[in-house]
């Protein structure tokens, strides 16, 4: 460990008992911390980037004095960033068994994998099972999970021997399973346990993770320097990749402020430690054409943990978020903490996403700024949306092109019309020159054909490992035709008709 980088102690439940961890670096992984200091080896590491999900586990937080559960990817997740959460690995499911040499009795989703022959070299195993875990938590106890959200929650964890169909088969098979004795969750126990741990004060620690807004802005106003994280899925691998060290970490995620969704007559609201999880969930809720895409960005576990605050903030010119929001006509909120004669207030300013950003993961945000809110307005029921991603695998992967299009007609001609483009500049963009081309003009064929040279001239995308220039030129294009075609009533022409019965039913 670099000696300049100080250490401070890390809290969590496992178990339902209380674990606290000395010396723990602001940044280090969670996995690290299971597998070096805890020795809980059955957590893997694989990708360490957050695509394959051997490191799987799930966290629980207490909301209402119950526990929520969510897997996410330990590789990629800071560990402070779990302080005062309860953390279950593959090694907490089973019940201890009293007989010498005697197997435990395992868990549901255990034994589900067992009986339906779902692992075979094994080395994937721990964290379908913690995912599927998650899952069985999350439906009490395994009930009426079908096959189709079977697929999406294990979106996030790859495996190269069995085919995904025993897996499939376990995670239906599991809530029909008896529950052992001992291998339930005491979650009793284990609210009283979280409960009993006092949030942080913070105070002069290298990991700081303000519980208020105000003293969030204020640490960032104190350390301009601090490396910013809102979930970990993209610092996460610049540590476990670039090998890069932080000497202090700041966390948006505990502001509780920020930990919501906001609904007003003409927007809503999303705080920046609100996850993607939630976030797509209060989009989908307003606009159920988007489930599709909103299950298609990346997998459950990093869905979990990144936060659609980050992923604006983070400015990636593949980031899937930023063409839907732009096409959404989406703005941000920008806070800082201003010192006045009678000691401070919050300063905020407003601005259209699209302008947020200056470069290649470059923005105008100051040294003591955050970004705090995302500002989405309310569906008009004249408005035509679609938002397509282009990637070389259907689930947990990056786009090679994303493009989001709202469009509201009136008799026949375009009288609005929004279109955020990912995957072809340095900045996810807004195609302001094929508006111009469409606006005020009738939707027909010969409209889109003239619109579909205009997306393809306005933007000069570069050749990389998934896609060359030409190719992401010619999609830009097709996917405008989709749209059209798809405003015209045909829905085939989506992925969005195939299901994981259908396509078993035809194999």
């Amino acid at each position: 460990m670099n000696s300049k980088i100080s250490a401070q102690t890390l809290r969590f439940v496992r178990r339902g008992q209380a674990v606290a961890l000395g010396n723990v670096a602001p940044d280090r992984t969670l996995l690290e911390v299971l597998r070096e200091d805890l020795q809980l080896t059955a957590t893997k590491e694989g990708c360490g980037e957050g695509d394959c999900g051997a490191c799987t586990v799930v966290l629980a937080q207490a909301v209402n004095g119950k526990l929520q559960y969510q897997a996410i990817n330990s590789c990629i997740r800071l560990a402070h960033s779990v302080d005062g959460m309860a953390v279950f690995t593959a090694e907490d499911l089973s019940a201890p068994t009293l007989k010498a040499g005697a197997s435990p009795d395992l868990h549901p989703c255990q034994e589900a994998m067992v009986q339906c022959h779902g692992s075979q070299c094994g080395f994937c195993t721990p964290g379908f099972v913690m995912s599927l875990f998650g899952m069985y938590q999350n439906s009490r106890g395994g009930q009426g999970i079908t096959r189709e959200q079977a697929q999406v929650d294990l979106s996030g964890n790859l495996c190269r021997c069995t085919g995904y169909r025993p897996i499939l088969d376990a995670a239906e098979k599991m809530g029909s399973l008896p529950l052992p004795a001992g291998c339930g969750v005491d979650e009793a126990a284990t609210v009283a346990a979280l409960k009993a741990l006092k949030p942080r004060q913070n105070g002069d620690e290298n990991y700081l993770r303000p519980t208020t807004l105000v003293a969030l802005l204020q640490a960032r106003s104190a350390h301009p320097k601090a490396q910013v994280v809102a979930g970990c899925t993209d610092v996460g691998l610049w540590v476990t990749k670039l090998h890069k060290r932080f000497e202090r970490v700041l966390d948006v995620t505990a502001a509780r402020e920020l930990q919501r969704v906001e609904t007003y007559p003409h927007h809503i609201a999303i705080g920046a430690a609100v996850n993607l999880t939630d976030a797509f969930a209060a989009l989908v809720k307003e606009r159920p054409q988007l489930k599709t895409f909103s299950q298609r960005f990346a997998g459950l576990p990093v869905r979990n943990s990144g936060t659609l605050g980050g992923n604006v903030a983070n400015g990636s010119p593949i980031g899937d978020a930023m063409p839907l929001l732009i096409a959404l006509g989406a703005s941000v909120v920008l806070m800082r903490w201003k010192k006045t004669a009678a000691g401070g207030e919050i300063a905020h300013r407003e601005l259209r996403l699209e302008d947020l950003y200056t470069g290649y993961r470059t923005n105008v945000m100051r040294a003591d700024e955050l970004l705090c809110w995302i500002k989405v307005p309310r569906p008009e029921n004249t408005a035509f949306m679609r938002v397509y991603k282009i990637s070389k695998r259907f689930d947990d992967d990056i786009s090679a092109v994303c493009l989001a299009i709202q469009m509201t007609l009136k008799d026949g001609t375009v009288q609005q019309v929004s279109i955020g483009a990912g995957g072809v500049a340095a900045t996810p963009a807004r195609a302001h020159q094929t508006e111009a081309a469409l606006r005020g003009q009738p939707w027909n064929a010969d409209t889109v054909m003239a619109a579909t040279a205009a997306l393809r001239a306005e933007f000069q995308p570069i050749s990389d490992m998934r896609a060359s220039a030409a190719y992401r030129q010619t999609v830009l294009g097709n996917l405008l035709r989709r749209f059209w075609l798809e405003s015209q009533g045909m829905t085939t022409i989506n992925l969005e008709s195939l299901t994981a019965s259908s396509l078993e039913a035809t194999a």
